[in-house]
């Protein structure tokens, strides 16, 4: 599809953006998922996307990403201009020194590339917290947690006097908190960019991003408020096509909200034929609404709504459907949209 119009003012200055969950699809394992993240990476470069992030999930059998500054290295490895990073590491499961040295590693290895995307979610289920060694309550620790991981960077930490984080240290690794629970309220007392979403609770999102820049404290890292909007963007030739492309997710979530087991993505036309119950029909309909889909000329509204709504510098758009070819001419519609390419 070839926009008929160019791309409007209210998206001059917006970034955009994409995270990618290395989401597996039925008849895929995750091998192949992860390959192809690396493969949509180069894609998004070549169409003009800002930055690229990848997830972290544990023991998920619908997600690849398990390890996501291995998984960033390999995207940083295979792309050249694109600013690469993690969306996000989730702080709680991890000391955070080694962190550090992670992003350490990578941002020697592509300097002036990297992001620090942090959250602070801990594992999926009460047996895979128990893996990991941590609990639901390690989530609080992470004010704490995110200060020391940043004085390892500057060499101003003080929980361990007299180690230091090497290569890590005297490195500007910029980061982001990912708004989870009380994620805005840690990013604006750190002085730090924030990344939240989704587009569904708009009331909710602009409450939080209200909150953020009216207590945000200037930072090293950051002298005033950078809000980035993350959520889930389709577009296609139709309405009803980019509808489409939510199934898959959609009834992902809802079989997960019901099972408890977060499944491989199926194609549209067996979760449309599925014989589910009332309730899992209720999840399904609940993540089929709210998204952001679409025609270009529908998205680019409805974005235009968005980003005056929240003022925000950055869309992030983290969008997964089982249909890779399909994924990708979204992404190629919403660069023309957005202005980034004329491809």
């Amino acid at each position: 599809m070839t926009a008929t119009t160019p791309p409007s003012a209210p998206f001059d200055g917006i970034r955009f953006s994409v995270l990618d969950r290395s989401r597996t699809r039925e008849g895929e394992d995750g091998a192949q998922a992860l390959r192809d993240t690396v493969r949509l990476a180069r894609e998004a470069e070549a169409l003009g996307y800002h930055r690229f992030w990848v997830s972290e999930h544990h023991g998920v059998p619908g997600v690849a990403g398990s390890a996501p500054t291995v998984l960033a290295a390999a995207v940083a490895g295979a792309t050249t201009r694109i600013r690469v990073g993690t969306g996000g590491v989730m702080l709680p499961n991890h000391q955070p020194m080694v962190v550090a040295e992670q992003f350490g590693v990578l941002e020697s290895l592509f300097p002036g590339r990297i992001d620090m995307g942090l959250g602070r979610s801990v594992g999926f289920t009460d047996g895979i917290r128990r893996a990991l060694g941590r609990d639901k309550e390690d989530a609080d620790r992470f004010a704490g947690q995110l200060d020391e991981l940043l004085g390892w960077f500057t060499g101003e930490q003080t929980a361990h006097p007299q180690v230091h984080a090497r290569p890590a240290e005297g490195l500007r690794v910029p980061p982001y908190v990912l708004a989870t629970g009380e994620g805005a309220t840690i990013a604006a007392a750190a002085g730090l960019p924030l990344v939240i979403g989704d587009l569904r609770g708009r009331a909710r999102l602009l409450e939080a991003i209200d909150g953020y820049r009216s207590a945000f404290r200037p930072s090293a890292w950051s002298a005033e408020p950078y809000v980035v909007v993350a959520g889930t963007v389709a577009v296609a030739g139709t309405e009803e096509e980019a509808r489409r492309l939510l199934m898959p997710e959609a009834w992902s979530m809802a079989y997960s909200r019901t099972r408890g087991v977060f499944p491989p993505l199926a194609p549209p036309e067996r979760v449309e034929a599925l014989e589910m119950t009332e309730k899992q029909r209720g999840f399904y309909a609940s993540g089929l609404r709210g998204h952001v889909y679409g025609t270009e000329d529908q998205v680019a509204a409805e974005l235009a709504r968005v980003v005056k709504e929240t003022g925000a510098q950055e869309v992030l758009v983290t969008t997964s459907t089982y249909d890779r070819a399909a994924l990708l001419d979204s992404y190629r519609g919403l660069a023309r949209l957005a202005g980034l390419t004329r491809a």
